[in-house]
């Protein structure tokens, strides 16, 4: 499978959360929860990225390229499906800050980046999934992607409750 770097690409805002490039639609998605827990006692499960099936129903599998497995440059193919839809995001970690965030870079069919945040709030701790995703034209440009936004934030939403579950069972 090919993917085609879109970095020369001249976006247009076409409403809330998207953007048309001329590479395709970018979706803006940003979710969030409280967990009953300190910073200290979630890190620990975003940082062992091994383990995100758990708590990601849409992620299959995880398989690491290479020894790495956590920090900056660390490689995954996450196999991944969404309803009747299956890819395998290929992503690299590009960011790492201990016990605050996880940034990675999607080079799949779907490209862009996302960041897992945790900001300490009133002994306990919201933790922020954002993620810019380029969709192909061939997934439905505009239209495709105001169906995904809804759809993924709403399965990441659920991903997160079922974190704030394990963190705290």
């Amino acid at each position: 499978m090919t993917t085609v770097a879109c970095e020369h690409a001249r976006p247009s805002h076409v409403g809330s959360g998207h953007e048309l490039s001329q590479c395709g639609t970018v979706v803006h998605i940003r979710v969030s929860q409280t967990v009953n827990a300190s910073p200290a006692e979630v890190w620990p499960h975003l940082a062992d990225l091994g383990s995100h099936t758990r708590w990601m129903k849409d992620a299959r599998s995880i398989a690491f390229v290479g020894e790495q497995t956590s920090g900056p440059g660390t490689v995954m193919e996450v196999e991944t499906k969404v309803g009747p839809f299956r890819t395998i995001d290929r992503m690299e970690v590009t960011d790492w800050r201990e016990g605050e965030s996880i940034s990675v870079r999607h080079v799949g069919v779907v490209t862009g980046q996302g960041t897992l945040s945790l900001l300490p709030r009133d002994g306990g701790t919201v933790v922020v999934w954002a993620e810019e995703l380029r969709f192909p034209w061939w997934m439905g440009g505009r239209l495709g992607a105001w169906v995904a936004r809804p759809v993924l934030a709403w399965i990441w939403r659920g991903n997160l409750k079922r974190l704030a579950a394990l963190v705290t069972s």
